[in-house]
């Protein structure tokens, strides 16, 4: 008869306190994850007028993350990591007659990565009143998180890992599985650059209007074009050994299948990757304080990558919400007033993608957000209360 744990005896919870209480890079491994990380942020931002222009706006910022994972999660198990980036940005706009011109710039420079610079434009046409068009181009860098850059993490047959140096030699899955249709047939090695920041360019048109005075009305449409997509690259590493099959003769190579370790490695994509999107909002007033709002967005990578990528987009579909919402209601004394919202949100499911490990179908969900505040001008005060998921209505938002 196996040797069995039946959970909730001493000798189940002997055992299962000892592993959930040692590290997962112990010798004799644990679940336990260390973290005591930290964030530094700063930002300032300026912004004044001038004869030329309507408002010019110059801000910078500055970021350090500090992990401290001992090894837990990030390769920081024998050198700390310091992680710096800083940006500055500076953007100006100008009224012609019923149009008003905006431009914009922003360099960054993560302590990883070159200098990048981003410009952004926008005009918007005003043909009468509450009435008005807009086109902009905007262009923006998604820097390699923490995770892209310096994960190390053990899960089971598998290994995921960040990527500042590359990797090569890793056996792709599908001559892997070829090869075991066929063992005549050779095994395809790839190699992987290391991460890149992700480069995205938005061109958007939009469209915003009131009606019979209550209902305001806003509709937009995007197209993105992406050149290196950050995304997952997922191989094989067979070790390599040399035996003699004959003593003294040349040494044979040979895979060690029984070694064999899955490797999950933060990549960009080679390929430009497009997505599209539109979005309809309204806020409808049907009292002095009372008004109705909803939105609805749609959401789509048009681009079906065909190198090794997993492009994680991992974004819905089809999404809304809608709600109910006072402002300014008076309540008790004074000059005292009341507000609330109460939102309801829908989100279709969609296919999360990580790793095999962590790729799964996360199922559509709807939850519903509440928040009430009571405001007394003469202390200078507002109480706010509120709730996320306030019915508690337990879903996925992420597969792993």
């Amino acid at each position: 008869m196996a040797d069995f744990y039946k959970p909730g005896t001493p000798r189940f919870d002997s055992l299962f306190n000892s592993i959930t209480s040692r590290k997962n890079n112990d010798l004799e491994k644990g679940t336990r994850f260390f973290d005591k990380s930290a964030l530094f942020h700063i930002h300032g931002e300026y912004k004044f007028s001038s004869d030329f222009f309507k408002e010019v706006t110059i801000g910078a910022n500055g970021r350090m993350y500090r992990p401290n994972t001992e090894g837990t999660i990030f390769n920081d198990e024998l050198n700390r990591i310091t992680n710096s980036e800083i940006g500055i940005y500076s953007g100006a706009s100008k009224q012609i007659h019923d149009f008003t011109v905006s431009v914009a710039a922003r360099l960054d420079k993560n302590q990883n990565f070159n200098l990048l610079f981003s410009p952004a434009g926008s005009i918007v046409w005003k043909p009468s009143e509450n009435n008005y068009l807009r086109a902009s181009f905007s262009s923006a860098i998604r820097n390699p998180t923490l995770s892209d850059q310096y994960l190390d993490l053990e899960v089971g047959p598998a290994r995921l890992l960040g990527n500042l140096t590359g990797y090569d030699s890793l056996i792709t899955l599908k001559s892997f599985q070829d090869n075991r249709a066929n063992p005549l047939l050779p095994y395809n090695e790839i190699s992987i650059d290391p991460i890149r920041p992700e480069k995205v360019k938005t061109f958007e048109l939009g469209y915003r209007t009131t009606l019979f005075e209550k209902l305001f009305v806003d509709a937009s449409y995007y197209y993105n074009i992406y050149d290196d997509f950050i995304g997952y690259q997922i191989g094989l590493k067979i070790p390599l050994v040399y035996v003699e099959l004959i003593p003294g003769s040349p040494p044979f190579q040979i895979r060690q299948f029984n070694n064999i370790k899955a490797i999950r490695v933060s990549a960009n994509s080679t390929k430009i990757v497009n997505s599209q999107g539109f979005a309809l909002g309204f806020n409808y007033y049907f009292s002095r304080y009372y008004s109705f709002n909803g939105n609805y967005s749609y959401n789509n990578l048009i681009t079906q990558v065909d190198d090794d990528i997993v492009p994680a987009f991992n974004t819905p579909k089809h999404k809304y919400n809608i709600g109910i919402s006072g402002r300014d209601i008076p309540f008790g004394s004074g000059k005292n007033s009341l507000g609330f919202n109460v939102n309801y949100k829908w989100i279709q499911g969609f296919v999360f993608e990580g790793s095999p490990q962590f790729t799964g179908d996360i199922p559509t969900y709807d939850l519903v957000d509440a928040q009430v505040n009571y405001t007394l001008p003469k202390l200078n005060l507002v109480v706010k209360a509120g709730a996320s998921n306030a019915i508690n209505n337990k879903q996925f938002q992420a597969y792993g």
